[in-house]
């Protein structure tokens, strides 16, 4: 891997951003607030590592393009994975992190996990980036490689922060449901709904706590938010409940330093945050790597779109390393979780439109 690109596409766009730096490795960053007064790509990984390091990919050389037509691209094969093995390690570490909810150490925890697919054939990544817009239209899609980082592909629905001159939006988002595929009536009629008619207790409670902490921490940086009634989102066949909020920024306020406060979010982390961030990072079986981070455009063409790494995967050669992960509660149950994250990497196994062999 001689250079870094990334391609993306922005939701409910009809063509994609190529994006690449011309001497080949993107720059490394020692902080959030050192994305102040940038512009580029920005990839950030969960917890900031000499292993996994903020990036930047400036923007040498970009060109739009539209969406070819992979309709007719044919599924790809794999090989059976070891579901049970990974069901007994998601199991193990459910125990482990629920005991410390029940405790009272946290008041919500997120539990992530990864799913390793391996192809029987050669993966072309930017064929798999071009089906996932086609599938996905309505979620940011990016396929992002560099040295440091090795490649990623996600298709993920949550905003961190977007905004141009002072006018900026984010989103709390959290709780999550599979519903399979709706046409687009359906999808306003359920956006629509009153979220008491669509939810239960436990994934209301879960995003209520997100919206409380993205409240809190707006209010640092400036005296007025607004803040719409929650919703449901339809993201591909799952929903969520968000809450949009939006607020002015002040140009000398930085937009690393509003990165810095906001992430991570109690979406992909927990509460209290600094002592779920120090669990995860300590009891957590797998490495996150870039998963639960962030990324997207910083102050290009004069706007700004960061969304949470989510619904993603790394990609190795033949090798797909699938992550999901789920906030628990006290009453979280460990199947319900489970077939969850199974769920949300369903995602990424349909853009790799698998056959098992």
């Amino acid at each position: 891997m001689n250079n870094s690109f990334v391609m993306y596409r922005l939701p409910h766009e009809t063509t994609y951003t190529i994006m690449r730096q011309c001497d080949g490795e993107a720059e490394i960053l020692p902080s959030y607030a050192d994305l102040n007064g940038r512009t580029g790509f920005v990839f950030s990984p969960f917890m900031m590592s000499e292993k996994h390091p903020l990036l930047l990919i400036r923007p040498d050389e970009t060109e739009t393009c539209k969406i070819d037509d992979c309709s007719k691209h044919k599924s790809l094969a794999f090989s059976n994975r070891d579901i049970d093995k990974e069901h007994r390690q998601y199991k193990t570490d459910f125990n482990k992190f629920h005991s410390q909810i029940c405790k009272g150490t946290f008041r919500k925890i997120v539990l992530a996990r990864n799913s390793v697919e391996n192809a029987c054939e050669d993966i072309t990544p930017e064929l798999i980036f071009k089906r996932a817009c086609r599938i996905y239209p309505n979620e940011f899609i990016a396929l992002v490689s560099t040295p440091y980082s090795g490649t990623w592909l996600m298709a993920t629905p949550e905003t961190l922060v977007e905004g141009h001159e002072e006018e900026w939006h984010t989103v709390a988002l959290a709780g999550t449901k599979r519903i399979g595929i709706v046409d687009e009536s359906e999808v306003q009629k359920m956006q629509n709904r009153n979220i008491y008619d669509v939810w239960d207790e436990k994934n209301i409670h879960e995003q209520q706590y997100v919206a409380d902490y993205i409240r809190e921490r707006l209010r640092c940086f400036t005296p007025k938010v607004d803040e719409a009634k929650p919703q449901t989102l339809v993201a591909g066949q799952l929903i969520h409940i968000v809450t949009h909020f939006r607020f002015n920024l002040n140009a000398n306020a930085g937009i690393g330093n509003l990165i810095k406060t906001l992430h991570p979010t109690p979406a992909v982390c927990g509460l209290p945050k600094e002592e779920a961030y120090k669990f995860i990072l300590d009891n957590e079986s797998g490495d996150r790597g870039y998963y639960s981070g962030f990324s997207g455009p910083l102050n290009y063409e004069g706007s700004t779109h960061l969304f949470v790494t989510l619904r993603c995967m790394q990609i190795e050669g033949r090798c797909c390393k699938l992550y999901a992960g789920g906030g628990l509660l006290s009453e979280s149950e460990v199947e319900t979780e489970w077939l969850e994250t199974e769920a949300k990497m369903d995602t990424m196994r349909r853009c790799l439109a698998i056959r098992r062999i």
